[in-house]
């Protein structure tokens, strides 16, 4: 078995980081679960809401784009969010066939109250990192995403 290493400089792998992440992840997700949990919703629901919330007037090109999903994965969900009044779909102006979506002012409360406690968690962990500890968290987790610059600001 491998030795856990502090980094990866010396081609070990990493677990010691790689567990951390799982960790982190199980544990920022939680919240937002139990939410989602009590409409009925799952995980794939609370991507839509945060990033149609997040980019008013995005189509649903750009949205397939962004989650890297297919069209068909994303048709219920969607479905499911405008059927429920959390998520309203308007045509182009140019295009009629473009969809451009929306929060309602539901989909609003619902993006927030699931982002609240994940923000929460966020800023307790970084008020224990110290300072410079955001522009740190972001550019390690902008160097995690495949295909993005090491800022952290890309989506």
């Amino acid at each position: 078995m491998a030795a856990i290493a502090p980094g990866n400089d010396d081609g070990v792998i990493d677990y010691e980081i790689i567990e951390l992440l799982f960790f982190a992840y199980r544990d920022f997700i939680s919240d937002p679960d139990a939410i989602l949990e009590r409409r009925g919703f799952g995980r794939a629901h609370h991507r839509v809401v945060h990033f149609v919330d997040r980019e008013p007037g995005m189509t649903v090109a750009d949205l397939l784009e962004t989650l890297k999903i297919t069209k068909q994965s994303l048709a219920r969900v969607l479905k499911q969010l405008i059927d429920s009044g959390y998520i309203h779909q308007v045509a182009g102006p140019e295009d009629r066939r473009q969809r451009k979506l929306y929060t309602t002012r539901e989909g609003k409360a619902f993006a927030h109250a699931l982002a609240e406690p994940q923000s929460r968690r966020i800023a307790a962990a970084l008020a224990k990192t110290g300072p410079g500890a955001r522009e740190t968290v972001k550019r390690f987790l902008g160097g995690m995403k495949t295909g993005s610059d090491t800022s952290g600001t890309d989506r």
